[in-house]
């Protein structure tokens, strides 16, 4: 799963859109724990973009159906390109004729740890996309506890599942992409942000 940010910046024009430019690969800003975000993003399909912040980019996947607290539902996540860490704050409207035009909400955001292990020992988030599966731990404010990504096809049609694990945060009733629609950074929504907000 090589990518780069020259992907993302060759798929845009910073004079059209406010998207942050990531010119190169941004230096951890501090010590703490990677970043995680899913953005709410209204373009030809609604979708929410699921990013982890590995080796100094963030690494994205497009899940149509969104994040699951249920442990029984699979949800399809494709990849896409790296975007840069800035990226994880981005809220706005990308203009028409762009790449990815349409409206995005910070819909969650937090920091998460790698649990993913093999005989005992962690296995470095690179490695571990790198060879189809990884399990992280999420400390956001709509999505908490486990999750898995796990590569079922590396062809051209690359896809991933993303699933929840079964743990103490797991919760089947509760549907968050349905009951929990706002930006966690700003409180709106689509619509209020695609009716004339700045980006951020």
């Amino acid at each position: 799963m090589t990518r780069s940010l020259g992907e993302y910046e060759r798929r845009r024009d910073f004079r059209r859109t406010a998207e942050p430019q990531g010119r190169k690969r941004a230096a951890r800003r501090d010590r703490s724990e990677p970043h995680f975000v899913v953005q709410q993003h209204d373009t030809s399909r609604l979708h929410y973009d699921f990013r982890l912040e590995v080796d100094g980019v963030m690494k994205s996947w497009a899940i149509p159906k969104g994040p699951s607290l249920d442990p029984r539902d699979k949800r399809l996540a494709r990849p896409t390109e790296d975007h840069p860490l800035e990226y994880r704050d981005f809220e706005g409207t990308i203009p028409e004729g762009e790449y990815g035009a349409g409206t995005v909400v910070v819909w969650d955001t937090g920091t998460f740890r790698n649990m993913t292990e093999r005989r005992g020992e962690q296995i470095p988030l690179g490695s571990a996309l790198a060879h189809g599966h990884v399990a992280v731990w999420l400390e956001g404010s709509k999505l908490r506890g486990g999750f898995a990504l796990t590569r079922i096809r590396s062809d051209r049609d690359e896809s991933w599942l993303l699933v929840k694990m079964d743990d103490d945060e797991a919760d089947a009733r509760r549907k968050p992409v349905r009951s929990e629609p706002k930006s966690v950074l700003t409180g709106r929504t689509l619509e209020e942000v695609s009716a004339g907000s700045d980006a951020r």
